[in-house]
């Protein structure tokens, strides 16, 4: 999968319900309390900023997308005993 702009990390994100700060928590990037006493994840707005030149993995989009049950091919299923 190919790596994601960041509009199409956003649209993923608001897609699912997610905040900034919970999608960064699900997918393992640090939190920081913010200004205002929020939480708040500065790499996850990188991610999704149209500035900034960091993006995300494809494999993590993926990821991303699987966790969120939006991947276009595939799904996560329980395992079998």
């Amino acid at each position: 999968m190919p790596a994601p702009t960041g509009d199409q990390l956003k649209a993923a994100r608001v897609a699912a319900g997610l905040s900034q700060a919970q999608a960064a928590e699900l997918m393992g990037y640090p939190l920081q309390t913010g200004s205002r006493g929020g939480v708040q994840s500065r790499t996850w707005q990188a991610l999704e900023s149209t500035t900034d030149e960091r993006n995300m993995q494809g494999p993590v989009f993926a990821m991303f997308l699987l966790l969120t049950g939006q991947h276009p091919d595939l799904v996560l299923a329980p395992r079998l005993p």
